[in-house]
C-alpha cells in the first residue's frame, strides 16, 4: 500500500517535469541550430574567398563552390558560371555534374538539419500537424521537393528548413534534391559546353 502511494506521488512529481525538460531541450537545440547557421554564413561572408579561382581546381573546385553556394542563406555565390566553365573545360563533364549535385544536396542539408532542430518547437502547432501528414508520405514529399529543387530557386533554403522542421525523412530529402540537382547541374554543364564550343569556333 505504501509502495503504491509513493509510486503515485512520484508520477505526480515527475510527470509534469518530463514535458518541461523536453521542451527546454528542444529550445536549446533550436537556438544552437540557429546560432550555427548564422555563424557559418557570417564566417563565409567575411572570409576573403576568390570564387573565380575555383575554376583552377576543376572537379574539387566545382564541388566546393557548389557546396558553399547551397549551404549559405541569403549570401549569393556565383557558382553557376563557375560550374559551367569547369564543365566546359573538364575531361569528364558528367563527373562535374555528379559532384556538383552531391555538393548541392549536402549544402542544402545544412538548412534541413537546422530545421530539424526546431521540429520539437513546432510539433504541437495545428499547421505542423497538417503539413506533417504530407511529410509522412515519402512519394508526395519527395515529388514536391524535387519540383522546388530543379530550377534555380532562391526560396529553396526556406523549403529545406521547412522540410526538416515538419519531419520529412532525410533520405527522402536527399534522394529528391540529389535527383533534382543532377538535372540542374546537367543543364548548366551542357550550356557551358555548348557556349564554350561556340566561342571556340573561328
Amino acid at each position: 500500500m505504501g509502495g503504491e502511494v509513493l509510486t503515485r506521488a512520484n508520477r505526480l512529481v515527475v510527470g509534469p517535469r518530463v514535458p518541461a525538460l523536453r521542451h527546454r531541450r528542444h529550445v536549446i537545440l533550436a537556438i544552437a541550430g540557429g546560432i550555427f547557421l548564422v555563424a557559418f554564413n557570417v564566417a563565409v561572408y567575411l572570409a576573403p574567398i576568390d570564387y573565380g579561382a575555383f575554376t583552377s581546381f576543376a572537379y574539387v573546385g566545382a564541388f566546393v563552390v557548389t557546396f558553399l553556394a547551397n549551404a549559405l542563406i541569403a549570401i549569393p555565390i556565383p557558382y553557376i558560371p563557375i560550374v559551367a566553365h569547369i564543365g566546359a573545360t573538364a575531361g569528364m563533364p558528367w563527373l562535374v555534374v555528379v559532384l556538383g549535385a552531391l555538393a548541392s544536396v549536402l549544402g542544402e542539408s545544412v538548412a534541413f538539419l537546422a530545421g530539424r532542430a526546431e521540429e520539437g518547437l513546432v510539433s504541437e502547432h495545428p499547421i505542423y500537424k497538417r503539413v506533417h501528414r504530407v511529410a509522412e508520405r515519402p512519394l508526395l514529399a519527395g515529388a514536391m521537393l524535387f519540383l522546388f529543387a530543379v530550377p534555380p530557386n532562391p526560396i529553396f533554403d526556406v523549403a529545406g528548413l521547412a522540410a526538416g522542421a515538419v519531419g520529412v525523412r532525410y533520405r527522402v530529402f536527399f534522394v529528391a534534391v540529389f535527383a533534382a540537382r543532377l538535372i540542374r547541374l546537367g543543364v548548366i554543364v551542357w550550356l557551358g559546353t555548348m557556349l564554350g564550343l561556340v566561342s571556340a569556333q573561328p
